[in-house]
């Protein structure tokens, strides 16, 4: 590969020297991160992040049986992008009841390893209520590994009980919280988050909850939201946050970029994502983000066809099984909720990739 990538002629000549670079393993700079999303040379920039994705993972594409929970859509933030927030005393308005959380695990299949568990921000739960849902899960499940709360939803718990953020993580630890997703980054741009989001954590805020986890050992994922007001500039600004906190801690395990869902959000009048923009973005994070290890090409925002694709382009993970996902769907994604083994196996398979069963931090579980 590296042969036939230092002889490849480019399409798009300023991706010349970013090639030279990527050969030399040398970082590239946010100046190449706006070349590279300026190019239209789009079989360049897979070229290049396959360069990277195969040096790193060979040909693996992993995958992990897991499950959503999105216990309340109770939320006081006002996101313009998001449909899926509901105010308490709203029809449509829920919080699930902590034995229904226990059931809904302990019914789950024992090949389910993981629980993916994200909410909104219900002002008027009490703090006992996440810490007794992390106690029963593992009570329920003491095998199961719990993904839990974003970075906004544990400042939001630090503001709402008075207690440090430290101190919420660490409490949550101890109760079973295994790792942090890690959605509500959405972008760190100022203006610009300003603009679609209201009433949670902003930038920095994120970036310091994710810092004190990984402090304490609490490994997370990272995300960007793209497609929607953001500029170029905000994206690259976005994903060299993200390195250069992974420089500091080490604590990311994988970067996932979401693709803005516009079906449900009318009054910011923006198109879908392209397959275009949707390679580009996965393209240009693993060229970018060279200490984050992996990059998840998730199907449930940008389809299985294209998230199949996008195995070619980058990324080497494909997500999981998922069930009962609701936030992408209540913005109205068209794609299923769930997705089997079997058909999880087809898709990397038949891109050219080993498909390899994985745990939530990326030890193998079987390859297939």
């Amino acid at each position: 590969m590296s042969t036939a990538l230092s002889v490849a002629r480019f399409h798009d000549t300023a991706l010349e020297p970013i090639r030279e670079k990527v050969l030399a393993g040398t970082r590239l700079s946010a100046e190449d991160g706006l070349a590279l999303y300026r190019s239209h040379d789009l079989l360049g920039l897979g070229w290049l992040a396959n360069h990277v994705r195969e040096k790193r993972h060979g040909d693996a594409g992993y995958f992990v049986r897991n499950t959503h929970i999105n216990h309340t859509n109770v939320c006081v933030a006002t996101c313009d992008f998001c449909a899926f927030a509901a105010r308490s005393g709203e029809p449509r308005a829920y919080t699930m009841a902590l034995d229904e959380v226990f059931r809904n695990v302990a019914g789950l299949p024992p090949a389910v390893r993981e629980v993916h568990v994200v909410g909104g921000l219900h002002p008027d739960l009490p703090w006992s209520y996440f810490v007794d849902m992390m106690k029963g899960i593992k009570r329920a499940r003491p095998d199961i590994h719990v993904k839990a709360f974003t970075a906004v939803e544990v400042f939001f718990f630090h503001r709402l009980y008075r207690m440090p953020i430290e101190r919420v993580l660490a409490e949550l630890k101890e109760a079973g919280l295994d790792s942090m997703p890690g959605g509500g980054a959405e972008i760190f741009a100022k203006g610009t988050r300003n603009t679609i989001i209201k009433g949670k954590a902003d930038a920095g805020q994120w970036l310091e909850v994710m810092r004190t986890a990984h402090r304490l050992g609490i490994p997370s994922n990272a995300t960007m939201l793209y497609g929607h007001v953001e500029s170029l500039e905000d994206r690259v600004d976005h994903l060299v946050r993200l390195r250069d906190l992974q420089d500091e801690t080490g604590g990311f395990v994988t970067f996932i970029p979401l693709a803005f869902q516009p079906w449900e959000a009318p009054a910011m009048k923006r198109p879908e994502t392209t397959g275009f923009d949707d390679l580009k973005a996965l393209a240009v994070a693993r060229l970018l983000l060279d200490n984050i290890p992996h990059i998840k090409s998730y199907w449930i925002m940008i389809t299985p066809r294209l998230a199949q694709v996008g195995l070619s382009f980058g990324a080497d993970d494909i997500d999981g099984t998922v069930t009962e996902e609701k936030i992408a769907h209540d913005a109205g994604a068209s794609t299923p909720q769930v997705m089997t083994v079997h058909d999880l196996v087809r898709l990397i398979r038949e891109a050219g990739r080993r498909p390899v069963e994985r745990d939530t931090i990326f030890n193998v579980v079987r390859e297939w």
